[in-house]
């Protein structure tokens, strides 16, 4: 094992983690209309749960309108049915195969439970990048013991803190930004 090794999984896994975090803050309702919004949504095709964007596509033609372009008729009740159910409060009404999704303005309270959402994944996401960090640290005490001195571990050490300070600092800076378009719309 050596340092370079070590800090590209260690990079790859807590990459990963912010991966999650921005597409569960994409499924963040912040008011302004986006694709992402609709990622999460499983519509009742053909005899299975089938992801939206299989269905049909998923276009913003204006800042707070989705439409969805179904390619089958006969499932744009169920389409309309899945965004409904999906719990994210919104209500789509049809247009022959064309599904219009309104974005309706955020009160208050909501925009306060949203942050609290996008606060409660950011915090998932910083213990996601310490478990990581906490495996790379197990692996040097591993690797001092056999393999490299004292000196050489403390110096990894450090390089495995310096990731995973950058990382919270990624993932502060994405809540940051995400509190923000909460707040301005």
């Amino acid at each position: 094992m050596d340092l370079a090794s070590l800090k590209q999984d260690l990079t790859r896994r807590m990459d990963q983690a912010i991966e999650t975090l921005r597409r569960e803050f994409a499924g963040l309702r912040s008011g302004r209309a986006s694709p992402a919004l609709l990622e999460p949504v499983r519509v009742e095709a053909y005899g299975s749960m089938t992801p939206l964007n299989q269905v049909g596509t998923i276009a913003v033609p204006e800042p707070r309108m989705i439409t969805v372009q179904v390619w089958d008729r006969s499932l744009v009740s169920h389409v309309e049915k899945a965004i409904r159910d999906a719990g994210l409060g919104l209500n789509p009404a049809s247009d022959g195969q064309l599904v219009r999704v309104p974005i309706p303005q955020l009160t208050g309270e909501r925009r306060t439970e949203l942050s609290r959402a996008a606060h409660k994944y950011a915090e998932a996401a910083k213990v996601a990048v310490r478990g990581v960090r906490r495996d790379g640290m197990d692996r040097i005490k591993v690797a001092e013991k056999k393999e490299i001195s004292e000196d050489e571990g403390k110096r990894w050490a450090d390089e495995v803190q310096k990731l995973t300070d950058a990382m919270i600092k990624r993932i502060d800076d994405a809540l940051a930004e995400k509190d923000r378009e909460i707040v301005q719309v």
